[in-house]
């Protein structure tokens, strides 16, 4: 008989503290033993609306925000103009249970680029959403299976791709320069995803629906977690100067 989730969960635990995983990533270890008044605790940020809905709804105040922010006329006053944008619409989870665990009701596989700060962009606190990131928001091993963990032993019900304004990885994929041989590796998925005659703006987006795509296809998990419905991969573009975040088409 094939053994259960639940065994499947307790042999991922055991096998991570037996190899010491614990001490640097202390959720993989505890993925089996979160009890019902940890998980309440971490779970007290979930939102009332479905996890894309809820995305869209934080970047529309992070929106409002970032155009008070471009308004005001020194750095912190700029940053005072951001934080009373926001208002009340935050939450935050105890850091207390955060020590303990985690359930983020999100992932977001983005780009490894300091214009795209997630609980920023979405309106978020720390342990709601689960970040990956590589330089062009590509499909690599580590990440793909970063979100397997975060599918399987976290529950996360939607995976966001999110590619931005200004790419400095599909800008160097479209250019003829001499890279190094790490960033050829790291060049040439975004290099599949390329349409002739685009624009960098048009790569940027074709690139986040390929990496998408890509996800099923290099992970049976994940392909077996949306084929049954547990799990949506949405595609989007986040343009820097604006703050939006738009979906894409799938």
């Amino acid at each position: 008989m094939a053994p259960s989730r639940r065994e499947l969960l307790e042999k991922v635990a055991f096998l991570g503290a037996a190899l010491g995983f614990g001490q640097c990533w202390p959720g993989l270890a505890q993925a089996a033993v979160v009890d019902g008044d940890l998980r309440a605790q971490l779970e007290v940020c979930k939102p009332s609306l479905k996890p894309l809905q809820q995305l869209i709804a934080g970047n529309q105040r992070f929106m409002k925000a970032w155009a008070a922010a471009g308004e005001a006329e020194s750095p912190d006053l700029r940053m005072q103009a951001l934080q009373l944008a926001y208002g009340d619409g935050g939450c935050e989870i105890k850091p207390q249970a955060l020590a303990k665990g985690q359930r983020p009701w999100a992932a977001v596989l983005t780009c490894a680029d300091s214009r795209v700060p997630l609980e920023w962009l979405f309106n978020t606190g720390d342990g709601e959403l689960f970040g990956v990131r590589s330089a062009g928001n590509t499909a690599f091993n580590e990440g793909v299976a970063s979100l397997e963990y975060a599918v399987a032993n976290l529950d996360v019900p939607l995976i966001m791709v999110l590619g931005h304004s200004g790419c400095g990885a599909v800008t160097a994929a479209m250019a003829d320069a001499m890279l190094t041989p790490l960033l050829e590796d790291l060049v040439t998925p975004i290099r599949a995803s390329f349409v002739p005659g685009n624009n960098l703006t048009e790569a940027i987006k074709g690139n986040a629906c390929y990496s998408a795509a890509q996800l099923p296809k290099r992970s049976e998990l994940l392909r077996k977690a949306q084929t049954s419905g547990k799990l949506k991969i949405q595609p989007a573009y986040f343009d820097i100067e604006s703050g939006q975040v738009s979906l894409l088409l799938v």
